[in-house]
C-alpha cells in the first residue's frame, strides 16, 4: 500500500477531486474522514497537518499537500496508472484552463448557493453559543466571513444573483463545448472531467431547468458517463451522509 493518508469530507466540490483522482489512478490511500458539518476541519488535531483549515489536505510520505486541483495534479505526476493529463500540449492547455475556469470562476457561485442551501441550514440548529465559538476559531478571515454569511442567511440579494447568473453561463459553455469532444477537454478523460464532475454532479438535481435531457443533452450524458466508471462508483461508496443519495439523479432512466 502506498503511503498516502487524505483528509477529506464527502466525495464531492474539492474532496471528491483527489479521491476520484486517486482511485482513477488505482492508488491505495488511507482515508481520514473530516465532518466538515461539524467542523472537524478546524479542530486543533487536523489544524496541526493544514493550519488553514481547509480540506482536503494529503499527507504523501513527510510531504503535505493542499489545495485540491494542485494535488490532483500531483497525484497523476507522481503515481503509475493511466494518465490524466493528455500527451498534447495543446489538449494540457485546455485541461488546465477549464480547471482555473472550474475553481476561480465557477466554483465559488456554486459554493454560494449550496452554503445557502444547504450546509446552512444543516448546521444552524446548533446551539449559537457553539456555532459562534466555532466560527472564531476558524484560522481564514475569509472563510469566517463565509461561514458566518451560510449559517446566518446573509448572503446578499446581488451575490445570489450573479452566482445564479454565472451558474447559467457556466452550464451554457459546458454545453457547447462539450458537444465538441467526448470528455471536456479532449477526447481524453482528464482532470478536467474529474474537476467538474466533483463540481457538477448535482446539477440536473439542482438546476433541473438548465440542466437536463432536453437542454444540456451532452452535459447529462457526460456527467453519466463519469458517474459509471468504476472508481466514480467506489468513492462514492465512502461517503456516510444523505448526500451520496443526490448522485443518484444520474442513474439511467431516474427522470
Amino acid at each position: 500500500m502506498t503511503d498516502v493518508t487524505l483528509f477529506h469530507w464527502e466525495p464531492n466540490a474539492n474532496s471528491g477531486k483527489p479521491m476520484l483522482a486517486l482511485a482513477e489512478k488505482g492508488v491505495q490511500f488511507k482515508s481520514h474522514y473530516l465532518d466538515l458539518l461539524n467542523f472537524d476541519q478546524h479542530k486543533p488535531e487536523y489544524l496541526e497537518i493544514n493550519p488553514q483549515g481547509t480540506i482536503p489536505a494529503m499527507l504523501h510520505g513527510d510531504k503535505v499537500l493542499t489545495e485540491s486541483t494542485a494535488i490532483m495534479e500531483y497525484v497523476d505526476e507522481t503515481f503509475d496508472g493511466p494518465a490524466l493529463m493528455p500527451e498534447d500540449p495543446y489538449d494540457r492547455l485546455r485541461v488546465r484552463w477549464w480547471m482555473k475556469f472550474m475553481d476561480q470562476w465557477l466554483a465559488p457561485s456554486f459554493s454560494m448557493i449550496g452554503w445557502s442551501f444547504f450546509v446552512g441550514p444543516s448546521v444552524r440548529s446548533k446551539d449559537p453559543e457553539e456555532l459562534k465559538a466555532a466560527i472564531d476559531r476558524i484560522p481564514m478571515r475569509e472563510r469566517r466571513i463565509a461561514w458566518r454569511k451560510a449559517i446566518y442567511g446573509t448572503f446578499s440579494e446581488e451575490e445570489m444573483t450573479e452566482s445564479m447568473r454565472r451558474v447559467s453561463v457556466g452550464i451554457d459553455m459546458l454545453e457547447t463545448e462539450l458537444s465538441k469532444h467526448k470528455w471536456l477537454a479532449s477526447d481524453e478523460y482528464s482532470l478536467a472531467d474529474v474537476n467538474g464532475f466533483n463540481l457538477g454532479y448535482a446539477l440536473p438535481l439542482s438546476q433541473p431547468e438548465l440542466a437536463n435531457d432536453e437542454r444540456t443533452p451532452h452535459i447529462m450524458e457526460w456527467l453519466r458517463k463519469i458517474y459509471e466508471r468504476p472508481a466514480t462508483k467506489y468513492i462514492w461508496s465512502m461517503g456516510k451522509t444523505d448526500m451520496v443519495k443526490r448522485v443518484h439523479i444520474l442513474e439511467r432512466g431516474a427522470n
